[in-house]
């Protein structure tokens, strides 16, 4: 019967209202007359006749108001109060009639009749719409809302009125909110979720704390951790007043917010200093650091940015995001989407000349460690010389500052994109020391979360899929930063170089990978399936270290580093070659390149003052196949030199017997 009340039209359902109403109001009147008029039959007439004035103005006004337009099940404050002034009116109507027929004595009839009109007329709908959320929240995810600030209270309400989730109870902090009611939902300590959980079949939790530090975060996180539910949380601040997100858009919690560590907010003047009122150049533009590059330079109103970019979808990518944020903020800037290779120095120059290019942020660099591992001689090419290629198109444009975007991997690496950005490096340490044109720095730092290198979206990708997650190695170890950190304080340390200065960033404390994946694998709402638990749901595999893979990442050198101006911001002072040195192993690195020469590579790069560590110089695929070709060349003509040896002796066999 209610499943067919419900899907009657919304014309049909709005006529019984209306009928329901006629119902209640004459119901009212007559429940006050017995009320109040002892069995008087003497004003029977008139009291029918206002009420046959005033229950037609009731209506319309009921009408007027909108009350036969309100959905029950989300009926608010403006339908109720519809409903008192329709009642009021109603009241007054008849009062008014009572007069002009010359009725007395009833001011007790009208106001009983007003109340009990009130109580039927409102209080049905207040009853049917209780009856209707119930009867939906039974087929709502239960869930558990963790701050019952501003925040969780907003996030309440939107999920009362949607179709997905029924916020059970509130957990807050705040002692003085504790055991009261909000919303209508009650509001407990942190020490009762475990208990809520069970008791209220709550199927996840989800974290109100938007304006919360990233170590307060941490904290709830880290009590959280052991739940056998999902953990999610709701946009950041600044995500809901820019409007980029509602509230109620639910998100898988933030690996910085495991990490804990707040970002320092960022100097102007730093940021400023090479960019307002300057043309920028970023190579590399559509990368993961280049594109935040990007998004960071353009608050800071350069005249003009320049993209460049070897691949097209992703310069058509970031081109279209930062035209959409120019014209969302009203910036002054000019985007140049350029198409182009660093490994081409005239075009480079070209590109830097056109446009008068003051600043260069040069992002460009193959940085998968294994791929380049796989393709030695093109990993070298971009890294080495299309470094070199960049800093001499900046020199001969002119450009007054030139900022390498380095790795921690550069640090006494074992493989060579690491070896690779560590010769970069160099290059740019002696170009500083050989003219005076351009300002060359380096910023060195580590993982960035997110990006299109981070094993952090591959556990997500790998948990939605149910498992396993691969790490390489139980005990290895990563620093990490968010991207938006790291360009900003990129952008900073560059703006402190005075040539040639090695910068690190402070990256904080480092991540063990593999409790990395544990507690990615918790907060989604599983258990890691292991020997304790061989019923778990996740299970982490150990894959084996990558080829030239390091257990644990470094950012020094030396012990040579000094504080600069900025906390996060250190700069090392560590050996380097001269111009001419320099000159002469890039020479002969690049005949090793032409030739193809993998293993002179390898040891071209050993003699500069890299530390380099390698052990796999077959890696790389081509040399390896071209290895396989030659052996099966060689296995190929010892066969067909037995084959021959064979036919001879069977000819000579043969010969005997005839």
């Amino acid at each position: 019967m209610l499943a067919w009340l419900l899907a009657l039209p919304r014309s049909v359902k709005r006529l019984i209202s209306v009928c329901v109403d006629l119902v209640f109001l004459i119901g009212a009147l007559i429940s006050a007359y017995f009320l109040t008029q002892n069995g008087d039959v003497a004003s029977v007439a008139d009291i029918a006749i206002s009420f046959a004035v005033a229950l037609p103005v009731t209506l319309v006004i009921f009408i007027k108001l909108g009350l036969y337009r309100a959905v029950i099940r989300y009926i608010g404050q403006h339908a109720l109060g519809a409903v008192l002034t329709g009642i009021v009116s109603s009241a007054f109507v008849l009062a008014l009639a009572f007069a002009v027929l010359g009725v007395h004595d009833k001011g007790n009839l009208i106001f009983v009749y007003a109340i009990l009109a009130l109580i039927s007329s409102g209080g049905v709908r207040l009853l049917a719409r209780m009856f209707l959320v119930q009867r939906n929240n039974n087929h709502k995810t239960r869930v558990l809302i963790y701050g019952a600030g501003s925040s969780g209270r907003q996030l309440a309400h939107a999920l009362l009125n949607g179709e997905q989730y029924h916020p059970v109870m509130f957990i807050d902090d705040d002692t003085t909110l504790q055991r009261s009611t909000i919303l209508g939902i009650p509001v407990g300590s942190p020490s009762q979720i475990t208990a809520l959980i069970k008791s209220k079949n709550i199927s996840r939790v989800l974290l109100a704390l938007p304006s919360a530090s990233r170590a307060r975060r941490r904290e709830v996180l880290d009590a959280l951790d052991e739940l056998p539910i999902p953990v999610q949380s709701i946009p950041g601040m600044s995500d809901l007043v820019d409007g980029t997100m509602r509230i109620d858009e639910l998100q898988d919690v933030k690996i910085e917010d495991l990490l804990g560590r707040d970002s320092v907010a960022p100097k102007s003047k730093l940021m400023n200093a090479d960019i307002k009122e300057k043309v920028v150049m970023v190579t590399g533009a559509g990368g993961s650091i280049g594109s935040e590059l990007c998004r960071q330079i353009i608050r800071y109103e350069p005249t003009m940015l320049v993209l460049f970019e070897l691949s097209e979808f992703a310069l058509y990518n970031i081109e279209q995001e930062l035209t959409a944020l120019i014209k969302r903020d009203e910036l002054e800037v000019e985007l140049v989407p350029v198409m182009g290779t660093v490994q081409r120095q005239n075009r480079l120059e070209t590109v830097m000349r056109t446009f008068s290019v003051n600043t260069v942020y040069h992002a460009a660099a193959y940085k998968h460690v294994p791929l380049v591992e796989y393709n030695v001689v093109e990993g070298v090419r971009n890294n080495v010389f299309g470094t070199w290629y960049t800093a001499e198109a900046a020199i001969k444009a002119k450009v007054d500052t030139f900022v390498l975007i380095s790795t921690d991997k550069a640090v006494r690496p074992t493989n060579v994109m690491g070896a690779s950005k560590r010769l970069a490096e160099l290059v740019l340490q002696a170009l500083a020391e050989h003219q005076n044109t351009t300002r060359f720095c380096m910023v060195r730092f580590g993982n960035v979360l997110g990006s299109s290198g981070s094993v952090v979206p591959l556990f997500r990708e790998q948990i939605r899929k149910g498992g396993p997650l691969t790490v390489t190695h139980k005990d290895i170890i990563r620093y990490f930063m968010t991207i938006p950190e790291a360009a900003q304080l990129v952008i900073q340390a560059g703006a402190m170089g005075k040539g040639g200065d090695v910068f690190v960033l402070d990256m904080g404390e480092p991540v063990k990978i593999a409790d990395l994946a544990r507690r990615m694998i918790h907060l989604m709402g599983l258990e890691v399936k292991d020997e304790i638990h061989p019923n778990g749901d996740i299970e982490i595999q150990y894959s084996g270290l990558r080829p030239g893979e390091k257990l644990y990442e470094e950012l020094l050198i030396g012990e040579n580093v000094r504080q600069t101006d900025h906390s996060r911001i250190m700069a090392a002072d560590e050996v380097f070659l001269s111009w001419p040195e320099m000159v002469h192993l890039l020479a002969r690195l690049d005949q090793a390149c032409e030739e193809f020469a993998v293993e002179k590579i390898i040891e071209l790069i050993r003699t500069a003052p890299t530390e380099f560590n390698y052990s796999c110089a077959t890696s790389d695929l081509v040399v390896r196949a071209a290895c396989d070709v030659a052996n099966a060349s060689q296995i190929a003509a010892v066969a067909l030199d037995n084959l021959a040896t064979a036919n001879k002796a069977s000819r000579l066999v043969r010969k005997q017997i005839a």
